[in-house]
């Protein structure tokens, strides 16, 4: 019958496409896949997305099947809903070199972003971007001359430009959740990315990472799934990794969201990295390790009900997200292994989760919110000291438990380093039905040299303005202390209700 079919293609002169015209949807075999494990079908994976995204069908995998994807260099484009089934995808990431920057999948909008000119001059917190759109976007906004995030410690650097990610509508009003977080006398690059209104589903599929086996540098790969379109659903994913050995380059994250704006994340299944080690920008000895999750340059990002197949405990394998440039990120029940945000979160919600040896490691603005949830590691929330330990504006802790710690917010700021701001510890901290071990406290030691006014910063680190403590002690009843450093929280008033 299949011979039947082509010989009346060929007669017909009729294309491959032409052919499944009518159909419902489609699937790899279609377009010659194997499915058997061992031929390389990324050319079938690609040619079926790019014939389902000119005709707006729906992809369903063939449940069953294992694809097999070696060196190549092409991504597959999804633009249409997308099922994977039961179908198991092996990523062969050996002897991957030139192509280690390419995503084997990529989430994409319809229309690429755009360049944005005569942005006018922006101050914090704006409502209004100043130019209207033809259309509402996610606008990035940069001022090239300004440095932020000028990282201390052994992987110092010289900072990134100053950046801000808008949800802008046509009028140039912004988002109110999501204004800008500093101030730009002069916007030198912006870009418009369109919005996708249609929510787009990607569903299924178990994908299984062959290790990269490469020297241990920071020569990132990708060779994952790639989301930089709005309006996405990843539903019922997992990704296991094999083949880690004695070396390792690091991954930019299996699954990585970029310059895009509400994506939800669910009941997915995630792999943490192992943890290797190479030189940092200092000359020293640093670990270095890869995130299975990554957003960057993301508004409205939610993770729910996500799990990882290793041990959230297991120092040996790096904590398992990251963030950069990001705007009103949240956990929703998940049980993994680190919260990251490196260079700044405006926004965070983590409720009714299980953190693990990496805790929540973060700096950044607004309103950090964690309910319900417990962390294993010294301390509850650890604000990045390599970026100066700095949360502009409020933390609240809400029926929390801290387990193996001691420490409620933890970090250093010597006051000597210019990091591209002012860092502040938050300016209001309220801590509501939080238990954790004796002698716990509410801030650590942020700066052990500042025991006494001989201490002069070049830099001053800001201090709390209010601290109010409700129904929160330690696990033997006894009240949170202020701080281990009592000079220098000796000015910081604490409301006990």
């Amino acid at each position: 019958m299949k011979k039947f079919i082509l010989s009346v293609v060929v007669i017909l002169g009729l294309s491959s496409w032409e052919c499944f015209a009518e159909a419902k949807s489609v699937n790899y075999e279609q377009f010659g896949a194997v499915g058997d494990g061992r031929h390389n079908d990324m050319p079938a994976i690609v040619a079926a997305h790019d014939y389902a995204n000119s005709r707006k069908l729906p992809v369903r995998v063939a449940d069953g099947k294992s694809y097999y994807i070696g060196r190549i260099d092409r991504t597959a484009i999804i633009r249409t809903d997308t099922d994977f089934g039961t179908a198991r995808f092996l990523i062969d990431d050996r002897g991957v070199h030139d192509q280690r920057g390419r995503q084997i999948f990529e989430v994409a909008p319809s229309a690429a972003a755009r360049p944005l000119t005569n942005v006018p001059p922006l101050k914090r917190g704006a409502a209004n971007l100043g130019i209207k759109l033809p259309e509402p976007g996610l606008v990035c906004i940069q001022d090239r001359n300004v440095r932020r995030y000028i990282r201390g410690e052994a992987n110092r650097n010289s900072g990134t430009p100053q950046r801000d990610i808008l949800l802008v509508d046509r009028e140039g009003n912004i988002a109110p959740a999501a204004p800008p977080v500093w101030d730009y006398e002069t916007v030198t690059d912006a870009t418009v990315m369109p919005i996708d209104t249609e929510t787009l589903t990607v569903q299924g599929g178990i994908f299984t990472t062959i290790a990269n086996a490469a020297p241990s540098k920071y020569t990132y790969y990708r060779r994952g799934i790639g989301i930089s379109r709005s309006h996405v659903v990843i539903r019922n994913l997992k990704h296991f990794v094999e083949g880690e050995g004695e070396t390792g380059a690091p991954y930019y994250g299996f699954l990585s969201i970029a310059g895009c704006a509400e994506v939800l994340v669910e009941d997915v299944l995630f792999t943490a990295h192992k943890v290797y080690y190479t030189k940092g920008s200092s000359g020293d000895r640093v670990p270095m390790g890869s995130y299975d999750m990554l957003a960057t340059d993301a508004v409205n990002v939610t993770f729910r009900r996500c799990r990882q197949s290793n041990s959230i405990h297991d120092r040996h394998y790096w904590g398992i997200f990251g963030s950069n440039y990001c705007k009103n990120l949240t956990f929703d029940s998940c049980i993994l292994s680190r919260f990251d945000a490196h260079q700044g979160v405006a926004n965070a919600t983590i409720r009714n989760c299980e953190l693990g040896h990496s805790g929540i490691s973060i700096i950044g603005f607004g309103t950090l919110l964690v309910e319900n949830t417990s962390v294993t590691n010294r301390n509850f929330i650890f604000l990045r000291s390599d970026y100066g330990s700095s949360w502009q504006g409020k933390i609240i802790l809400r029926n929390c438990t801290l387990k193996n710690g001691a420490t409620l917010i933890g970090g250093y700021n010597s006051g000597m380093q210019d990091f591209g701001y002012p860092c502040y510890l938050p300016e209001e901290v309220v801590i509501d039905n939080v238990t954790a071990a004796d002698n716990a406290v509410i801030f650590g030691n942020f700066n052990w040299k500042k025991t006494s006014p001989a201490w002069k910063e070049k830099f001053p680190y800001h201090m709390p303005k209010k601290v109010t403590v409700r129904n929160s002690g330690t696990v033997s009843g006894a009240p949170l202390r202020l701080s281990s450093n009592p000079y220098m929280f000796r000015n910081v008033e604490v409301d006990r209700q």
